[in-house]
C-alpha cells in the first residue's frame, strides 16, 4: 500500500444515522495477541494460511490463483478506496472478519489474533513475532542479490519462507514473501518505532472525534508499520504477507478501546469523506453509515453501519 505515516490529515463532516442492530451479543469471542495464544493454536492459524494457497479463487473473474491471493488482490483493486477515506476503519475491520472466517474454513480453531507492536518498540526488529519457530518469520535477505525486483528481499526463514505470492500492486508478477526492515533508510533503525509508542497511541486515543482519531491511526501507526517492515507490506497488495492481518488486528483493536470508551456515542460517530480528493478543485463527498462496502465477491458488499461495533450485527467479540 502506498503509505506514509505523516500524510496531510482529512476532516470531514460528521454524519449520524442509527445502526440497524445494536442488541450486543452475549457471548463474545476474545481476540488475543499472537504471542498469548497456546502454540497448537498458533500452528493451526499458521496451516489455515497455508491452506488458503490451496483453495481456489472465490471472486469469480476467471482468476487461476487461490483464495490467500483473493485478498491482496481485493485490497489492491480497492486501494484508493478504502485509504485515507472515513470507511478506511470499518473496511479493514470487515476484511479481517472475511480473512478469519476463511481461516475457519480451513480448519483454524480460533479467532483472529493481533499483534500489539507498541511492546516491542525497544527493538522492534528483534521481536519475537518475527521468530522462526512461534512467530511469522524475520526479515528477508539484506544485501539482496541482483535480479527481478520481486525476488529481492525474500523472507529466510520461519512458516512462509517458502510462500510463493502472485500480486504486486495491480500487476501479476509471482514471486516470493518480501520483507525489508527499514527506518526510511537503507539502515534497520528504529523502524520508526516512535510513531506507535504507548505515548504516540495514547495521543491519537486522546482524539475525541472519529475522523480526527482514524486519521491519527492511519497516518501514524498503520503506515510506520507498513512502511517499516517494507517489502510486500509496502505496496497495495500489502496481504500478500501475514502479518498484515495482525498489523490489521491491532488497527482494529485500538479502534475498539476508542469506541468502548463511550460505547453508545462512538459506535454511531462516522465521519470524513467518502473518495480522496481527485484535486479538480471539488470538495469529496462526506461519507455516510448508507455508504457500501465492497469485497469484490469474496463476501457480500455490505453498509458501513453493520460494522461499526464489534459486538453487534455479524460481529460477536472483544478484546
Amino acid at each position: 500500500m502506498r503509505v506514509s505515516y505523516l500524510a496531510s490529515a482529512f476532516i470531514g463532516v460528521v454524519v449520524s444515522a442509527p445502526l440497524t442492530q445494536n442488541i450486543h451479543c452475549q457471548n463474545p469471542a476474545v481476540r488475543q495477541e499472537w504471542r498469548l495464544l497456546p502454540k497448537e493454536t498458533q500452528q493451526s492459524y499458521v496451516d489455515a494460511v497455508k491452506c488458503l494457497k490451496t483453495k481456489p479463487s472465490r471472486i469469480g473473474r476467471n482468476l487461476t490463483t487461490t483464495l490467500y491471493d483473493d485478498f491482496p488482490y481485493i485490497h489492491a483493486h480497492l486501494d484508493t478506496s478504502i485509504h485515507f477515506v472515513a470507511s478506511f476503519l470499518p473496511w479493514h475491520r470487515y476484511f479481517v472478519h472475511v480473512y478469519e472466517k476463511a481461516l475457519q474454513d480451513c480448519g483454524y480453531i480460533g479467532v483472529a489474533p493481533y499483534w500489539d507492536w507498541t511492546l516491542d518498540v525497544a527493538n522492534v526488529s528483534t521481536s519475537t513475532i518475527w521468530d522462526a519457530e512461534s512467530g511469522f518469520g524475520g526479515n528477508g535477505l539484506r544485501p539482496y542479490p541482483s535480479g527481478s525486483d520481486a525476488e529481492q528481499n525474500c523472507v529466510q526463514d520461519g512458516p512462509f519462507k517458502d510462500l510463493r505470492v502472485e500480486y504486486m500492486a495491480l500487476g501479476a508478477e509471482e514471486h516470493c514473501l518480501r520483507r525489508n526492515f527499514n527506518n526510511g533508510s537503507e539502515e534497520i533503525g528504529d523502524m520508526f518505532a516512535g510513531a506507535y509508542t504507548p505515548e504516540a497511541v495514547q495521543v491519537i486515543n486522546n482524539l475525541t472525534a472519529y475522523d480526527n482519531f482514524r486519521i491519527g491511526l492511519e497516518n501514524g501507526p498503520h503506515g510506520a508499520i507498513h512502511s517499516s517492515i517494507g517489502g510486500d507490506m509496502s505496496p497495495s497488495t500489502s496481504p500478500n504477507d501475514p502479518i498484515f492481518f495482525l498489523h490489521h488486528g491491532q488497527i482494529d483493536r485500538l479502534w475498539t478501546l476508542w469506541q468502548n470508551e463511550q460505547l453508545e456515542n462512538r459506535t454511531l460517530d462516522y465521519s470524513g469523506i467518502r473518495t480522496q480528493d481527485q484535486f479538480d478543485g471539488t470538495t469529496p463527498p462526506a461519507a455516510s453509515l448508507e455508504d457500501i462496502m465492497p469485497m469484490y465477491g469474496l463476501a457480500d458488499d455490505v453498509a458501513v453501519k453493520e460494522y461499526m461495533s464489534a459486538q453487534s450485527g455479524p460481529l460477536c467479540y472483544r478484546y
